[in-house]
């Protein structure tokens, strides 16, 4: 396992990721002055974002039904818990999902992808978001865990 989003895990089996990009920020409003520099205070953290990349090659490693599977986790708007999954564990915190990009190439004659990038953009939330299920069957009647146990 490379990471977890709630329950979701990423890896060969599920979605390769080859890059994890963190950026952060920090909030520091500034007050003009007249013959001086602008005035600023630390007001507290800003906006924190992690993006997830890698390439999926459905013949080889990965599935389509993990796009799929992460579609449905934005739709729900509910926060996880982003894990990596070390040595050593790392917790991030609870994110949600903000935008999941595909690209598609080396087509075939069906139409169908045999490489496709991905780009996982997760927003950092209050950690007292994070659904305590973890993501366990949030929908129910869908056999949305059996395909990767």
């Amino acid at each position: 396992m490379l990471f977890s989003l709630g329950q979701f895990t990423f890896g060969l089996q599920t979605l390769p990721t080859d890059q994890l990009r963190r950026v952060a920020a920090w909030r520091h409003p500034s007050n003009s002055r007249v013959g001086a520099r602008p005035a600023r205070q630390f007001v507290g953290q800003g906006d924190e974002t992690i993006n997830l990349s890698g390439v999926l090659a459905p013949e080889f490693a990965g599935s389509m039904r993990s796009l799929e599977a992460l579609r449905k986790m934005a739709d729900s708007g509910k926060a996880w818990s982003l894990v990596s999954g070390g040595p050593p564990c790392e917790v991030f915190g609870a994110f949600v999902i903000e935008s999941l990009t595909e690209t598609r190439s080396v087509l075939i004659d069906t139409g169908a992808a045999r490489r496709i990038e991905f780009d996982l953009q997760l927003m950092r939330v209050d950690d007292e978001r994070a659904d305590p299920s973890g993501g366990v069957d949030p929908w129910p009647g869908d056999d949305y865990w059996e395909w990767w146990l």
